[in-house]
């Protein structure tokens, strides 16, 4: 049952990502800032609701009233394509920051590249480093937010990789807050797995922590920490 749930969400995932990405790619320079965002929106929200109808996968967002709607460095961990899609949903702008590879993906690659992410070369992360701290604080000047996992890659659930601190450093830089997110998706949608598992998601928005301290390595700390403890007690609530 399980592998026939989760082709059927494929089978209405792949065709219906094509049809929208040609309409966007299409009425991109017909739409407004607002509205561009607005049809990513939509977009992610017909996955998530296609995947909880076609595989019974459930969630609960808790921390909404911590979201100001002012530019922020949103720093998450990572289990899943889920979390990414929900981002979209949540914040408004955004700019994730994403291995520049995805850019080249037929269709999703190329409606995501006329949003302007955040696209680096992980091959070489000192380049990386830099375009990050450019690009991300001019974005965040101009009013988005940029999405940033720490972890550098998406984790098994129930586990928390190492944090690294260009985040805390790009939130610094441009003098924004930063808002942690935990959130524990692993359990139904597992990392580079075809199955997916009926069950509830979780995803905690934590107080934004301000930066006027210019103290990157401590933030960054603090922040990995919460996130620790809040997916460490939604596995004991599980």
């Amino acid at each position: 049952m399980l592998i026939i749930r989760s082709a059927l969400f494929y089978l209405g995932y792949v065709p219906m990502t094509i049809l929208l990405s040609l309409l966007f790619i299409t009425l991109f320079p017909m739409l407004p800032a607002r509205g561009r965002y607005n049809f990513a929106a939509m977009w992610c929200g017909f996955v998530l609701h296609w995947l909880r109808i076609s595989c019974g996968v459930r969630w609960q967002i808790k921390g909404q009233e911590n979201l100001t709607g002012q530019s922020a460095v949103v720093l998450a961990n990572h289990q899943s394509s889920w979390e990414t899609l929900s981002f979209y949903r949540l914040f408004f702008p955004i700019a994730p920051i994403l291995k520049k590879e995805l850019l080249r993906i037929p269709f999703w690659g190329w409606a995501l590249r006329l949003l302007q992410p955040i696209a680096i070369d992980r091959s070489k992360p000192r380049d990386a480093g830099k375009s990050i701290l450019k690009q991300g604080v001019q974005r965040l000047r101009d009013g988005y937010s940029v999405i940033i996992f720490p972890e550098g890659t998406r984790a098994h659930v129930d586990e928390v990789k190492h944090f690294s601190r260009g985040g805390a450093k790009l939130a610094v830089a441009a003098g924004v807050p930063i808002i942690p997110i935990a959130l524990r998706t692993g359990h139904c949608w597992p990392p580079r797995q075809f199955l997916k598992y009926p069950g509830v998601i979780t995803l905690e928005i934590g107080e934004p922590m301000a930066t006027d301290s210019g103290d990157a390595n401590a933030l960054t700390d603090a922040a990995e920490q919460w996130v620790r403890q809040r997916v460490a007690l939604m596995s004991e609530q599980d």
